[in-house]
């Protein structure tokens, strides 16, 4: 058995098999719908709208969907499995996304766990995206299921950059798809990527800036603030990078080069354990309390956080806490 599914009011029509998932059925389409987790529920990006009633949520979906999502008829696309006709919206952004061919040109390690990727855009030759996007690692790697393991990671270049990218790659423990990346993948290796995704870039205004990151969280605003710069925006930033010890320090060459390059920009590393060898002076603690310490009152500013889901909830709540309007929170949970 089969069925129709209709999307962005009828502007296109794709037929399901009866219990496939609808994630599969987009990607089938070719319309290529993130995923962070490879369809396991846990990300959260690869979000529809579905006019049916489809029922209570799954315990996954209830997760990561807001009642006022639910409202709106939200679904994670990868536990929707279809069992009708369905009508589903799709975001302007994942219509207009697409397949790419690169070749790797460069893989550094600049951390322990941390490895800078860069590639060259071979099929197309060129990409448009906005500062703080990320795009999808297609591997030829399977997951248990038999599906093939796809990863989502930031862009760290700038659009300017174009016909190269350039992305940082955390070696989680026991991570396939960053494993593989980190000790497998090297240059004049071809890749097959998607994208670009995501609603995680700098908006326009004249309010100050506060940025917080940890980890492979260094990558959007690496983006950013080429982007900053090219555009020589005028304003204020204090950007927070938060890590266990020296060792996990790294981009601090570009980062001084913004300090000289952008009008009012302020790096403030912090390190949560250092160890005695590496005679640290700087600040010390968790980062939340660290940006506790700098700011009395923020409803001066906007706040852009990318890390993982612990670190920002922590820090929306400091934010909050001194007057910054959850409006004025953007940020990019990390899978």
């Amino acid at each position: 058995m089969s069925f129709i599914v209709r999307l962005n009011s009828g502007a296109r029509t794709l037929k399901a098999e009866a219990g496939e998932p609808l994630v599969q059925v987009l990607r089938n389409a070719r319309l290529r719908i993130p995923s962070a987790c490879g369809g396991r529920g846990r990300c959260g990006l690869c979000r529809v709208r579905i006019a049916q009633d489809l029922g209570p949520l799954n315990e996954l979906e209830a997760k990561k969907i807001t009642p006022d999502e639910r409202a709106c008829g939200c679904h994670l696309s990868c536990q929707v499995k279809v069992d009708r006709d369905l009508d589903v919206a799709l975001p302007e952004n994942l219509v207009g996304s697409r397949d790419y061919r690169v070749r790797v040109t460069a893989v550094t390690r600049v951390t322990h766990d941390i490895a800078r990727v860069r590639v060259e855009l071979l099929e197309p030759t060129a990409i448009e995206f906005k500062a703080g996007q990320f795009m999808e690692f297609e591997t030829p790697l399977r997951q248990a299921d038999g599906a093939i393991a796809c990863r989502t990671y930031s862009l760290a270049s700038a659009p300017l950059e174009s016909p190269c990218a350039e992305f940082m790659v955390r070696k989680v423990p026991g991570g396939l798809v960053s494993g593989w990346i980190f000790d497998q993948v090297k240059p004049g290796d071809e890749l097959k990527l998607a994208g670009p995704f995501g609603e995680f870039h700098l908006n326009p205004g004249e309010r100050d800036l506060i940025f917080i990151a940890g980890g492979s969280g260094m990558a959007p605003f690496a983006s950013i603030l080429k982007e900053m710069q090219h555009r020589k925006d005028p304003r204020r930033v204090r950007y927070f990078f938060g890590a266990k010890s020296v060792r996990d320090l790294f981009y601090l060459d570009e980062l001084a080069a913004f300090g000289k390059a952008l009008p009012d920009f302020t790096f403030i590393p912090a390190l949560s354990e250092p160890l005695p060898e590496d005679n640290w002076t700087g600040e010390t603690g968790l980062i939340t309390d660290v940006v506790a310490r700098h700011f009395d009152d923020c409803a001066h500013a906007d706040a852009y956080l990318c890390g993982s889901p612990g670190m920002i909830d922590a820090c929306i709540k400091v934010l909050t806490d001194r007057g910054l309007s959850p409006q004025n929170i953007f940020f990019d949970k990390f899978t």
